[in-house]
């Protein structure tokens, strides 16, 4: 993964559903915490067709007359325009609904199965048009790329302060929205005894059930799997190896299946125990329903993260639409709408602080303190990692 999986497969046109199949919407980390402004210091013509639309206005945060000027501004634009959101990614079919429903605001959606690198690029190619994307949801690659390349116009959304330091551009630029962990996705109708950590893994009981979601040289939460095994056995987002040994460790005794965790191999039990994104198999324990039965663990140790990052085109031709769409995903109400998908929302931490967040729902995902320690590796990080793996890989475990 240089980006592990997402940028090389965005730069050769993968969609996100593919990409969904293949590594998942985390995709990879952006940043540990204290380590954003490194990354910030290593990112350091106009189409034909539709009206000329104005530039995004400069204000960065809510206008005197608050959300309700706010909301008034963006009904008088009347629209928004998303770009690549699939309604099954995350909940956004429902949270566009919604928000269209509140505010009578149409959304249009410019290529739902497109890319992060189309996102930025649309920005630039059809500045001036009226059909221009008012705000983006990227991988955090392409977010640092977007801010480079001055791309966003910054906003402080009013719940600011409560979305993570190390989920957020200082500035305002762009700023985490969602987020998974690694997890283990069992089906208890094989294994009666979820493992609950990495070292669980190495028991006997496990032996022929352990799967990761693909090659981790091409694939994006199977590269995590190895990234959160490291940080569970004496490595470090500086040191991937411990990772690598640890598959090979866990290939040796005979528990490491080299087949891919998908969701049909998971039900027939032909990989039992699927190391994946916390959403993904919370997921799959959904269309499941009970038919087989699995259970969802984030491992005591080892908890490794990676999000997706929105921003606000800084030529937006519906700038104020844009600014109350970012007010609506970052309030509770959308935070919530996030958590229903599956994703852990950027402000999960302050949503299970104040006890906001349904018991119905929470009942449906692993406890609050499972996250607690979670860790996101920084660009630089994940390069250094990508060399490791794909030297290492092949010889100590596909080999």
């Amino acid at each position: 993964m240089t980006e592990q999986g997402l940028s090389d497969a965005e730069r050769q046109g993968i969609t996100r559903r593919q990409f969904m199949k293949r590594a998942g919407i985390g995709a990879v980390g952006l940043a540990s915490i204290g380590s954003i402004s490194s990354l910030l210091a290593a990112c350091g013509s106009s189409g034909s067709g539709g009206a000329s639309a104005s530039p995004a206005a400069p204000s960065t945060a809510l206008p005197g007359g608050g959300l309700a000027a706010l909301e008034s501004a963006a009904k008088s634009e009347g629209k928004l325009n998303v770009i690549t959101l699939p309604p099954n990614w995350a909940n956004y079919g429902t949270i566009m609904n919604k928000f269209q429903a509140k505010y009578g605001i149409k959304i249009t959606d410019a290529i739902p199965d497109g890319t992060s690198a189309q996102e930025n690029q649309a920005i630039q190619t059809l500045k001036g048009q009226t059909r221009a994307p008012d705000v983006v949801d990227v991988g955090p690659s392409f977010a640092a790329a977007g801010l480079q390349d001055s791309l966003y116009t910054p906003y402080f959304v009013q719940t600011w302060d409560t979305i993570p330091d190390n989920m957020k551009d200082p500035a305002g630029h762009w700023y985490g929205d969602y987020y998974g962990v690694i997890s283990f996705g069992t089906n208890t109708n094989v294994q009666k005894n979820p493992p609950e950590d990495w070292s669980d893994l190495l028991n006997p009981r496990y032996h022929a059930q352990v799967a990761i979601d693909g090659d981790p040289r091409s694939a994006g939460d199977a590269f995590a799997a190895v990234f959160a095994a490291s940080l569970a056995n004496g490595g470090s987002l500086d040191d991937i190896e411990p990772g690598v040994n640890f598959f090979a460790k866990l290939k040796k005794k005979g528990n490491y299946i080299p087949a891919d965790a998908l969701p049909a191999n998971v039900a027939k039990g032909s990989t039992p125990i699927a190391i994946k994104w916390d959403y993904l198999n919370l997921a799959d324990k959904k269309s499941f329903a009970g038919n087989p039965p699995e259970t969802v663990s984030i491992p005591k140790t080892g908890v490794y993260g990676g999000f997706y990052c929105q921003a606000i085109s800084a030529t937006a031709p519906n700038p104020q639409a844009a600014r109350l769409w970012e007010e609506y995903l970052y309030s509770d109400e959308g935070q919530l709408l996030f958590l229903a998908g599956f994703t852990h929302p950027a402000r999960y931490a302050d949503l299970s602080r104040r006890n906001v967040i349904p018991a119905t729902l929470a009942a449906t995902l692993p406890a609050a303190s499972a996250y607690a320690n979670i860790q996101f590796a920084s660009q630089d990080q994940l390069a250094a990692a990508t060399k490791v793996l794909t030297e290492q890989w092949g010889p100590k475990v596909a080999g």
